[in-house]
This record gives C-alpha cells, structure tokens and sequence, in this order.
C-alpha cells in the first residue's frame, strides 16, 4: 500500500542524518558554514591533505597559529566537550586568521585523510616540508584564495 521505494528511503535517511548532525552542535559554533561551502572547504582540506599542506589537531593547530603560520583554521561544530576548542577561535582573531565551523567531526577527519575524528584543521598553502610544483601551488592557492573569500563574505554578513 504505501510502501516506499529505495530512493525514498535513502532520502529520509540522509535528511535523518542531517537533523541528528545539526542537533550535535555545540552553541559557539559560528560562523558555521551552510551545505555548499561546507562542501567546498572540506575539498580543499582533502587537496590540502594531498598536498601536506594540513595540520591537524588542536595541538598542532595551536603551535602553528603561535608561531606565526598563515592558514584557514575549519573546526568541527559537534565536539564533545567544548572546552576542548574554545580558545581556538579566539587565537585565530588575535592572529587574524579566518576560521569556520563545519557541522561535523568525522566529516572533516575523512576529507582530512584520517580514520580517527578531528576537532580542528589548519590549511596552509605551502607544504610542510619540501616544495610544491608550480602548477599543483597555483591550484590549491586558486581553491585556498576562492574559500576565504567565500568565507569573509558569509563572516562580513554575520557581524
């Protein structure tokens, strides 16, 4: 009678999986970003990731911001406690570092190239160790210059 087909049910599901995401938030996640620049930040921190060009953790993440690296610091929305990446932000802003949430943690791991959940990203243009090619550079500058702008307009619109 009112059976639904596969598709329905994998919509459902997915719509599920959203609502569960979005109720996991913690309260300071903002300025969180919406379905299409969640999916364009977590491409370039899986372009970023292929290039070495990634620190992961609050640890590394906080080193590097103290020492005086540049980047986009992404952040997962849905951590558990929030103490863990409360001072984050607040380096970013004294470092003048633009920064975002994502909804969720384990999102942000896989496009991050790891299996375990990761609170915080910092994506930098040049690699850690050694140099890029001229042309790989240009393109994750390209993609890295395309998504701050993104996100100093959707940061200018909140505040």
């Amino acid at each position: 009678m009112g059976s639904d087909s596969e598709a329905e049910k994998s919509h459902k599901k997915d719509k599920e999986k959203e609502k569960k995401k979005l109720s996991a938030l913690a309260p300071i996640a903002k300025p969180l970003a919406g379905k299409k620049l969640c999916k364009l930040t977590l491409k370039l921190v899986r372009k970023a990731a292929e290039h070495k060009c990634l620190k992961r953790g609050v640890k590394e993440v906080v080193k590097s911001i103290r020492r005086g690296q540049k980047g986009l610091c992404v952040i997962a929305g849905n951590i558990s406690p929030i103490d863990v990446i409360t001072h984050v932000p607040i380096l970013c802003e004294e470092a003048d570092i633009r920064y975002l949430y994502v909804p969720s943690k384990e999102d942000l791991a896989s496009a991050g190239s790891t299996k375990r959940p990761t609170c915080c990203v910092l994506v930098q243009t040049k690699p850690n160790k050694g140099e890029l090619g001229s042309t790989e550079q240009e393109k994750l500058k390209a993609d890295y210059d395309q998504v701050v702008a993104e996100v100093s307009e959707f940061t200018s619109t909140l505040f």
